[in-house]
């Protein structure tokens, strides 16, 4: 195949649920702050996971089923609802899917190959779904051009990429990866919400391993803090995505600071650690455009204190 799914220096599979100029599709990153309630959604539900339309949560396996709908588009050149498409692929009329402005710059087997793969990301069950190691393993091989960034592609030039002029002490300690910095500006800050009073004990604990950097075990007393609460704690949420990163676990830091952002949408704290679990991921682009957006909220914030 050649590089018409590649996307800048590293695949992203993480996207939400936004409506772009009156036409629900898939965003990246970048666009979730357009949703102004930090909720991912689609006024289309013909491309929204089914468990999204069952509970409103979006889960690890979601954005394996959104990476399928986004490989399918590219494929097809169209939005083609997941339904539909996999109807056609049990009728093994794979090459019907395919854009005929693509024509003669493949491999039918390895459009073939790739059909199949958003296939798997579209099946209706979550845990029928591959995990992102599998789409990895699966699309490495079919990538026979050396790969090059999407706006070379598309002819676009590549804008230089302009550091925040107004970051506060947690903002500075994000950009620099600072992990240590965090933790102590963290446990200073305190917690947003109230709502947890009523799990002290649970909190106590769950604030003493932060405190101490016992990071497992603030894990746990987190995670069970937030199975108690009938209202998510945007804090909670920050502490656990440090204490996931501190531990390599960048993927389930990167899930608890978009919550964190879900329960608080103008929360500067919940764009800076995704900037961290994105750094950690290798999406820097996407990092710097969350330490931009933290920034900016910041910058509001105090110029509403200046009124």
């Amino acid at each position: 195949m050649n590089s018409m799914y590649s996307l800048d220096s590293k695949p992203n599979y993480y996207y939400s649920y936004c409506l772009l100029d009156g036409d629900p599709r898939l965003s990246s990153f970048g666009l979730m702050k357009n949703s102004r309630d930090g909720k991912s959604y689609s006024t289309n539900l013909a491309y929204t996971p089914p468990e999204f339309l069952r509970t409103g949560r979006v889960i690890p396996e979601s954005v394996i089923y959104s990476y399928g709908t986004v490989l399918l588009d590219l494929l097809s050149g169209k939005h083609i609802p997941p339904s539909h498409a996999l109807d056609v692929i049990r009728g093994k009329n794979l090459l019907l899917l395919m854009d005929s402005s693509l024509e003669g710059q493949y491999a039918n087997e390895d459009a073939t190959q790739l059909v199949e793969l958003a296939s798997k990301c579209l099946q209706y069950e979550a845990k029928d779904r591959p995990d992102v190691k599998f789409l990895l393993s699966a699309v490495a091989p079919l990538q026979k051009q050396t790969e090059v960034a999407s706006h070379v592609l598309m002819g676009l030039s590549k804008a230089p990429v302009v550091l925040p002029t107004m970051l506060s002490s947690l903002g500075k300690a994000c950009a620099r990866m600072d992990l240590t910095a965090v933790h102590d500006i963290l446990l200073k800050t305190g917690y947003k919400d109230e709502e947890v009073q009523d799990m002290l004990n649970t909190k106590k604990f769950g604030d003493i391993a932060f405190r101490d950097k016992d990071f497992k075990n603030a894990i746990e007393y987190y995670s069970k803090l937030v199975s108690m609460m009938s209202v998510p704690s945007g804090t909670v949420f920050v502490r656990r995505a440090l204490s996931y990163l501190m531990i390599e676990q960048a993927e389930l830091a990167l899930r608890d600071a978009m919550q964190a952002q879900v329960c608080l949408p103008e929360w500067p704290t919940a764009f800076y650690m995704q900037a961290l679990a994105l750094n950690k991921l290798g999406m820097e682009t996407d990092a710097q455009d969350m330490l931009n957006d933290g920034a900016s909220f910041e910058a509001k914030k105090q110029n509403s204190w200046r009124i």
